[in-house]
């Protein structure tokens, strides 16, 4: 979706001072899939004024949006389409470079497409879902659910910039990211075998854990996107 010959701003999602007066205005896409009521609750915590909505004016008003996900691929998908938020959102990530969290399946939306369906994804970063693979003689139980720790894939990655070491969060999913260039690529994660659990790209950020499971490592990452988060 993004050109990528085009001069890149700053790989490693550097925090960037806003324009903005804070708090900004950060927009919950509302689209029947997701932990809506557990994100606005925490980026209130670090006083951004958060609002879960599917309205059109006010998604387009929003500073930053929040991209939330529970459930299926396709059904994420379809919802998306039957509202009319999936063209808008196109319109909004793409065009008018509105920086962007997606969360669990959220963050699985912003890929091209997942083994888990056939609909496509949104393609602003270049990657697939894929399902987690046990090797046959490990036990690797699947979903992967419960706690577990990121690790950068470099230093200076601003998303992470004062966040506790470790950082550990929150994970349920059966499947992961597959990037196909390793700059988007932010951070890994040890689950029979290491594989991408953040990815970033200009403006959109994608985090297969749930930082509004995560208690003081999901508030730092909430406190980072909304204060200085502009793009990679």
């Amino acid at each position: 979706m993004f050109d990528r010959d085009e001069t890149r701003l700053v790989r490693s999602c550097r925090p960037v001072a806003s324009t903005y007066a804070l708090p900004q205005m950060i927009a919950i896409v509302d689209y029947d899939v997701g932990t809506v009521a557990s994100v606005s609750n925490m980026l209130r915590k670090v006083g951004a004024k958060a609002t879960i909505t599917r309205d059109p004016d006010i998604l387009r008003a929003a500073d930053k949006l929040v991209l939330p996900g529970v459930g299926s691929f396709d059904e994420a998908i379809s919802n998306l389409r039957r509202l009319e938020l999936f063209d808008l959102l196109n319109e909004l990530v793409v065009e008018q470079q509105k920086p962007i969290l997606g969360i669990c399946l959220g963050a699985q939306l912003v890929a091209n497409g997942s083994e888990e369906g056939t609909l496509p994804g949104f393609g602003w970063i270049d990657a697939q879902i894929v399902r987690f693979k046990a090797a046959s003689n490990t036990q690797l139980r699947i979903p992967h659910m419960g706690w577990n720790t990121i690790t950068p894939t470099r230093p200076g990655i601003g998303i992470f910039t004062d966040a506790p070491d470790p950082m550990r969060f929150y994970f349920v999913h059966s499947y992961h990211m597959l990037p196909a260039s390793s700059d988007d690529a932010l951070a890994t994660t040890d689950y029979g075998y290491r594989f991408v659990s953040v990815m970033g790209r200009k403006n959109v950020l994608a985090m297969q854990f749930h930082p509004e499971k995560s208690h003081k490592f999901g508030l730092q990452i909430f406190r980072q996107f909304s204060e200085s988060f502009v793009a990679c």
